[in-house]
């Protein structure tokens, strides 16, 4: 989804029981409330309208008819209490035989894009795949909010119970200017269009601002449409984990033994995901890789993923790894884009095998 503040939706989909998750797709607005009353809406609008060099009664009139949408506000309200991390169980909710088929039948169809993305990005096809898999099932579900009434309610609601509830309202805040920007840019009604409750917009989920500073016109025909356009969510994924600095070839992680009697968890997981340890530096504080590990070429990270009450996995994280996490700052996230995108690789290169064979005279 394009930002560390912008994850909500991929997480309410994954972890929510069916039942919710299918009422999270049907968004009630409050229809007693507009923001056309509220004065920090109205006055919020009239700096837009400066910085988007259009005429205030514009601004004042699209953002007057955005709606509060209570669920959203639920949604990013803290909770009084959250389950165990489980990656195991986030893994079954991802990689599974649905959204691998899915991707199979889309590298397929798009086979000749995806190579061409690879080649011209160096950034690896199933990462791509990967990311637009976990994303919206390749286009299958692209989210029903409204992205004016998710975008205003995100601003101007935001839970003040939040301990970051500042920055993130001014977050969404700015990612609603971009919003009618885009709109502007790209003739679009901000009416009409739809996305996640968090607005993110499209195949590829890019919020307002990623949009215009990361998406690209890969199918050629003179404007950027991450909704229809296949090509241009693929080049536009590509594009983004390129200038996030996606190095071609590199592995995204190592497999890792922990030695027990050396292991310095604290010392390992001090920088997070952040790749700041030489193999070297992980073999002295405990952690062993195997041959390709050992020889990477340069830093890593010792990547966290908790199974709720049974043992913690770990692997060595490369700036590829890194990379992922650009799109969406969660272990859980990059590894099942990942092993998605590995999945489904597998098995379009099965199925290929398969159908040359069968061609065979």
């Amino acid at each position: 989804m394009t930002s560390p503040f912008a994850c909500f939706a991929v997480l309410l989909c994954l972890l929510l029981p069916a039942s919710q998750a299918a009422a999270a797709k049907r968004p009630r607005p409050d229809a007693t409330t507009t923001y056309r009353s509220n004065p920090a809406a109205m006055e919020a609008a009239t700096a837009m309208a400066d910085h988007l060099h259009v005429r205030p009664a514009w601004v004042r009139g699209v953002i007057g008819k955005a709606r509060r949408l209570p669920v959203v506000v639920k949604a990013v309200t803290p909770g009084q209490a959250t389950a165990a991390r489980d990656w195991t169980l986030y893994r079954s909710r991802v990689v599974e035989p649905t959204r691998i088929q899915a991707g199979v039948r889309f590298w397929q169809h798009n086979a000749d894009t995806l190579a061409r993305a690879e080649r011209d990005t160096g950034v690896a096809a199933s990462a791509i795949v990967g990311i637009l898999g976990v994303e919206t099932i390749y286009g299958q579900h692209m989210g029903g909010y409204r992205t004016l009434d998710a975008l205003s309610t995100l601003a101007f609601d935001f839970p003040a119970a939040h301990p970051k509830a500042t920055q993130r309202a001014a977050y969404f805040l700015q990612e609603l200017e971009e919003f009618l920007r885009l709109c502007k840019a790209q003739n679009l009604d901000p009416l009409t269009v739809r996305g996640s409750y968090a607005g993110a917009l499209g195949m590829a989920q890019f919020m307002p601002s990623s949009w215009r500073q990361y998406a690209v016109d890969f199918d050629g025909d003179g404007r950027i449409d991450l909704f229809g356009s296949r090509a241009d969510a693929i080049g536009s994924v590509a594009n983004y984990l390129a200038a996030f600095h996606w190095k071609a070839g590199m592995p995204t992680h190592y497999p890792v033994q922990l030695d027990a009697q050396k292991l310095d968890l604290a010392a390992l997981l001090q920088n997070d995901i952040v790749p700041s340890l030489s193999p070297a530096a992980m073999l002295e504080k405990g952690v062993a890789l195997g041959d390709k590990g050992a020889r990477h070429p340069g830093l890593l990270a010792l990547i966290e993923l908790p199974n709720g009450n049974a043992p913690t996995q770990y692997v060595a994280g490369t700036d590829n790894f890194y990379t992922v996490t650009r799109y969406n700052w969660s272990s859980f996230y990059a590894m099942a884009v990942i092993e998605l995108g590995q999945e489904v690789q597998a098995a379009y290169e099965r199925d290929a095998a398969l159908r040359q064979g069968l061609a065979r005279p």
